[in-house]
């Protein structure tokens, strides 16, 4: 029974070696086989390479799947990379313009209204102030208005004035009158001497009827209103016509505006202004604009736009800071075309957009020139390079470019395109960089106008620097430090060209600087850095002030993915849009010398 058992169990296991054997014969390699074919036609159809994508950043190229190098997401096969109908155009997938936020905006005829803000100062009424001056040479007796800043009714007795010509010419008063009645003409000629130095007639009539002589003749107001300055003091000599007091008459003031040479073509007469009062918190006041001046200021190339305003209360005082806004149509082209700023990128002598083109197999983008017109706050009106209907790129215009550029298409920087690139310096990885160089045109200044841009930039890497820490306290100083610089920056070193590019920028960075200082979070500063940045970016390359080198350096996934320069004297990225969070994402795109 033993010896059975046995038996049965070496059958069995001989029937299992047999089957395992011959099913290795019968199929060999088979798995290993599928495996390849499978992964042969991922990588080719018909023959033609795979090129995979990073749909956030089509920028990344590359022949195997995998994870994107910048943002880590899974790579997919690039999307109708060989069907382009204009090979100078910029192909995307849908899926790329959606997670790069690329949104798109059909231009038309448009009213180009502006809304310009205005600063000024309230001031006395020039046709409103008078000279108080003595009449006669004498000495200063009495004064009964010893102060500025008082009131003084027309009429009213000023002080008193000594003078021996008026004893004299009382004495000749006294003469003519006993003879009147046979030398008539020349009792009048004695009256109206002492009338010349403002002797009323009662006075005069006086003298006459207690015949004696006074040597004292009062100083009388000559109009109603406020002393604003007083140049004599008791015991002081004064000759005839020499002025004792100015005094203002303070019922009617004037507001006076002062209006850049860039924004005159918007402002007419006429025009309504509404302003505040800086010491008037929580009241608006409105007024006709009666007055241009005619005269540009040569220091500080503004020209003045007045308001008359009634000041029956006395609530406006000369010398109050005033901002006012004012809606205007200006000089433009009625029906003009009107685009967003953020569908233009400029670089310093040119300005172009990225025209939409879309197909039943893709949807493009490509590069198009435009000469800009009037900026009307948060848009631009353009003068040619676009036609009413067409379509433009108006957010993710940075990415489109970062595109265009790495894939050898005209872009921003490289108008005529060039050899495609690939890389992007995330994380600390070695990738190539761009030798593409500045295209705008440097104007050449003289050594003591980049003298007063230094400190300018300076300052502005030390706010780069705070925001690159996450230091907001640091950055909103270093912004104003900036905003005190910017206003000692003595324009008159900048000669030609050069003197109008400076204020253009001096205008923008002051506007941006004061919205920056308001902010108070470090989301919010970096959102106005940006700004800040693209003036500080485009300045640089136009003027090269800075003895050493600065480095432009850009990150495309700034600004929501719009991307964002700034400027640094380190060629390492470090990056003040992200911070601690993403320091190193960026890439140098040009050096300027």
């Amino acid at each position: 029974m033993k010896n059975i058992l046995i038996n049965k169990l070496v059958m069995l296991v001989t029937v299992l070696v047999i089957g395992i054997l011959v099913g290795w014969l019968v199929k060999p390699d088979t798995a290993p086989k599928m495996e390849m074919d499978e992964h042969d036609h991922v990588e080719s159809i018909a023959g033609i390479p795979i090129t995979y994508t990073c749909s956030m950043h089509p920028q990344i190229r590359q022949n195997e799947p995998g994870d994107c190098p910048i943002c880590g997401m899974d790579l997919i096969p690039l999307e109708n990379e060989n069907i382009e109908a204009d090979p100078m155009a910029i192909t995307m997938s849908p899926t790329a313009m959606q997670l790069a936020e690329v949104q798109s905006l059909v231009v038309g005829n448009s009213s180009s209204d502006k809304s310009i803000r205005l600063n000024g100062k309230i001031q006395a009424d020039e046709r409103l102030n008078y000279t108080q001056s003595a009449h006669i040479s004498g000495r200063i007796e009495n004064l009964t208005v010893n102060f500025t800043g008082e009131y003084v009714k027309k009429g009213q007795t000023l002080g008193q004035l000594y003078s021996p010509e008026l004893a004299t010419a009382q004495e000749e008063l006294f003469q003519a009158q006993k003879i009147k009645e046979t030398q008539p003409a020349l009792f009048t000629a004695a009256k109206s001497k002492l009338k010349n130095w403002k002797l009323t007639d009662g006075q005069i009539e006086q003298i006459l009827a207690t015949g004696k002589e006074t040597e004292q003749v009062p100083i009388l107001a000559n109009v109603s209103g406020y002393v604003t300055e007083k140049m004599v003091n008791l015991g002081d000599y004064v000759n005839r016509g020499e002025p004792i007091y100015q005094i203002a008459d303070l019922s009617k003031v004037w507001v006076l505006f002062d209006v850049y040479e860039s924004e005159l073509q918007w402002i007419k007469k006429g025009d309504i202004i509404e302003f505040t009062v800086q010491s008037l918190p929580g009241e608006t006041f409105s007024g006709k604009l009666s007055y241009i001046d005619p005269i540009i200021n040569p220091q500080t190339r503004v020209a003045q736009a007045r308001l008359e305003i009634q000041n029956s209360h006395l609530k406006f005082k000369p010398e109050m800071f005033v901002s006012g806004k004012v809606e205007s149509k200006g000089a433009s082209k009625e029906n003009s075309i009107v685009v967003p700023k953020t569908a233009v990128m400029w670089t310093g002598t040119r300005s172009v957009v990225y025209v939409k083109t879309a197909t039943n197999q893709s949807v493009s983008f490509q590069l198009r020139e435009v000469t800009l017109g009037p900026a009307l706050g948060d848009h631009y009106q353009i003068e040619s390079g676009l036609l009413p209907g067409e379509e433009i790129a108006v957010n993710g215009t940075f990415s489109i470019d970062a595109a265009a550029q790495l894939a050898g298409k005209p872009s921003m920087m490289s108008p005529d395109g060039g050899a495609a690139m690939s890389g992007h310096n995330h994380g600390g990885m070695a990738m190539p960089v761009s030798n593409t160089s500045a295209t705008a045109s440097p104007e050449l200044i003289s050594q003591d106008a980049k003298n007063e841009l230094k400190p300018l930039f300076d300052s502005y890497f030390e706010l780069k620097d705070a925001l690159t820490k996450d230091e907001l306290t640091v950055s909103l100083t270093s912004a104003k430090k900036m905003q005190s610089i910017i206003s000692k920056v003595d324009m008159s070193k900048f000669k030609g060209e050069s003197h109008m590019s400076w204020m253009k920028y001096e205008d923008n960075l002051k506007t941006h600087l004061d919205k920056f200082v308001e902010q108070k979070s470090l989301e919010e500063v970096r959102k106005s850095f940006l700004n800040i940045s693209d003036e500080m970016v485009a300045m640089a390359e136009k003027f090269h002030p800075y003895p050493s080198k600065i480095y432009v350096q850009h990150c495309p996934m700034a600004d929501s993915n719009r991307g964002a320069d700034w400027l640094s004297l380190q060629n390492k990225v470090v990056n003040p849009y992200f911070g601690s969070s993403m320091l190193s994402c960026g890439e140098v795109t040009n050096t300027i010398e």
